[in-house]
């Protein structure tokens, strides 16, 4: 049995789920988030925890991310998910235009601007060098950061671009470095 697949998820105060044909509802107190459900996985309340189970081995592969999608989802209604982002170099920075774009300086002819998807939220610092993007659907946090990472990305020789906060960036040495 799938280890991931087997642990009980804790359901806090005030989550409720309800499962829709291959989709089950996730509502607690930020909102609502959906997951799908392979066919052949079951969900069932036990004790205030909620366990995914399956009809047998051949949905063995798929077992555990469900549990997965569900678990993120239910934290996502509780807590909500987070991504930062750092901006490094000179004249690099990202300012909110209204309530739902954030332009970007990178160096760049041009300033370019991304709009947000509803449910995610954009706060950026007075520096406007430090991003931190939230919502709570895991999924498209993640996606809304990788796409705003990918508009400069990190470079290896100046450090220079757009990265994730956590990340560790090893600085190349340069063709006249390199002996």
């Amino acid at each position: 049995m799938s280890r991931i697949g087997k642990k009980p998820i804790p359901l806090p105060a005030g989550v409720t789920y309800q499962v829709e044909g291959n989709t089950v509802l996730v509502k607690g107190p930020k909102g609502t988030v959906s997951a799908l459900i392979a066919k052949g996985i079951s969900l069932e309340t036990v004790g205030g925890e909620l366990h995914v189970k399956r009809d047998n081995d051949s949905q063995a592969p798929v077992h555990g991310l469900t549990r997965a999608l569900v678990s993120n989802a239910v934290q996502g209604v509780t807590k909500g998910w987070t991504r930062e982002l750092d901006i490094v170099g000179i004249g690099y920075r990202a300012e909110m235009k209204g309530k739902g774009i954030v332009v970007f300086t990178l160096g760049y002819s041009h300033p370019i601007e991304v709009p947000l998807p509803t449910g995610i939220e954009v706060t950026i610092d007075p520096k406007q060098t430090h991003l931190t993007v939230t919502g709570i659907d895991r999924q498209k946090v993640g996606q809304v950061a990788a796409d705003m990472r990918s508009l400069r990305k990190p470079d290896p020789y100046k450090n220079k671009g757009v990265r994730y906060s956590e990340e560790k960036l090893k600085k190349k040495a340069g063709k006249t470095g390199a002996k």
